[in-house]
This record gives structure tokens, sequence and C-alpha cells, in this order.
């Protein structure tokens, strides 16, 4: 590995790009606190899993119009009653025009359902689980998603945990280039030990610089790649 460029230095050259310290802060998002996650309903977490599910390889805005018609009928996401439906039920509504069609996602309702559950047994909840899962190793919480879950590996997990508010950063491609050209990561972005490196990186500049995960993770985005204003 390399050695790390300050983020110091990252965030002056994202400055630069983004018409000054205030164009660049008007980007960023606040994260939500572990007491603030932990209010969620598991309904509501598995609703947003199976968004991003659907929304990973597919046009957002047409899954997003979509969303109401799938919460009527998913019963709200309610990881109890999404497991009573049959086989023959969910073959449905994977059918249904009124939803996509795509069986291995809808199904994939189902066994996120299942995890859901299965968590929300071990722990209380599956937001109680998120919540309190420490930052300098998201990561890993990253791998539970796509281990116990199913078509939440890649950035679809990273993307649910961000859009609930968990902070977490993104390998982007823009992330995933400043990491390859600066020589951080030794092994596939996709492995355990390439994971390792990528977070001690990241915990590396929080550090340093006392901001979210999910702010570093942004600023770096902006410092290189294609994304001028």
């Amino acid at each position: 590995m390399s050695r790390l460029e300050s983020f110091s230095s990252i965030y002056q050259r994202a400055c630069e790009r983004k018409g000054g310290s205030a164009g660049l802060e008007s980007l960023l998002s606040a994260s939500l606190s572990t007491d603030e996650i932990s209010q969620y309903r598991d309904a509501e977490l598995l609703s947003e899993m199976s968004k991003k599910v659907f929304q990973s390889g597919f046009v957002w805005r047409i899954v997003e119009n979509k969303w109401p018609a799938y919460e009527a009928a998913f019963f709200n996401f309610d990881p109890h009653k999404v497991l009573m439906l049959s086989p023959e039920q969910l073959q449905q509504r994977a059918s249904d025009p009124e939803l996509i069609r795509h069986m291995k996602k809808t199904m994939a309702i189902y066994d996120n359902a299942l995890m859901t559950h299965d968590i929300a047994k071990e722990h209380g909840s599956l937001a109680e689980y998120i919540a309190k899962w420490p930052g300098e190793e998201i990561t890993t919480l990253w791998s539970v998603l796509k281990r116990r879950g199913t078509r939440l590996g890649g950035n679809t997990g990273p993307y649910f945990l961000r859009a609930i508010g968990k902070d977490t950063f993104l390998l982007t491609g823009d992330v995933q280039g400043y990491l390859k050209t600066h020589k951080l990561i030794d092994f596939g972005f996709g492995s355990k030990s390439g994971l390792n490196q990528v977070q001690a990186v990241f915990n590396h500049w929080q550090q340093e610089s006392g901001r979210s995960l999910a702010d570093i993770s942004k600023i770096l985005a902006c410092s290189v790649g294609d994304n001028r204003v």
C-alpha cells in the first residue's frame, strides 16, 4: 500500500472543484444517530432494503413510482406477514403488471424478511442490530447483509444503510478509482482482505478529520473523476 494522502488535501481539492467550501458542504447530508436508527420499525427497514434490491441495475425513478403498489402487495413489508406468503402467491406478485416482473428480486423480499425476522429474534430488532454496529467495522456489516440476506452484495447493502441514515462510505466508481490509482488496496473490492484495507483507509481519514464516513466518501468522490459542477 502507498502512503495515504492527507484528508485536508483531499478536502481542498474537492472545494476547488465544487465552488468552494460552501458549495462542497451543501452536497453533504447528515447521518442519523444510534437512537434515531433504533426507532425504525423492521417493516420500514425491509421496505427500504427491498427497494434498493429492485433499484440495483434498474431505473430508480420507476421503482420509486411503483413502490406504493409494493407496500400494498406486501402488507407494508411486515416481516411476519411476508413470511406467510406461499410460493404461488409470490409467483403471482412476480408476474403482476402493477409491479416489476422479476422473480428473483421478488423472492429476495421473502428471503430478506426471513433474515430480518431471525436477526430480530437474536437482537431484539434489525434496527437495534444496525444502530449499534460500530462504524469502524462497517464493511463487516456489509458482509453480514450479503451473507445472511439475498441480493445485498456489492453496493446494494451499503446503499440501503445510507438510505436509512446509517453512517457508511460507498465504493462508487470514483472512490474505487481513487483507491486503485493511489495503490491503497492490494486485493479485490469484493474480498474480505480488500474490504479490510478500505476500512482501514477510511478509519484513518475519520480519525484525522473527525468527519462521518459518509462525508469522507462524498468529499473523496468530489475530489476526483468527472463529477465537476
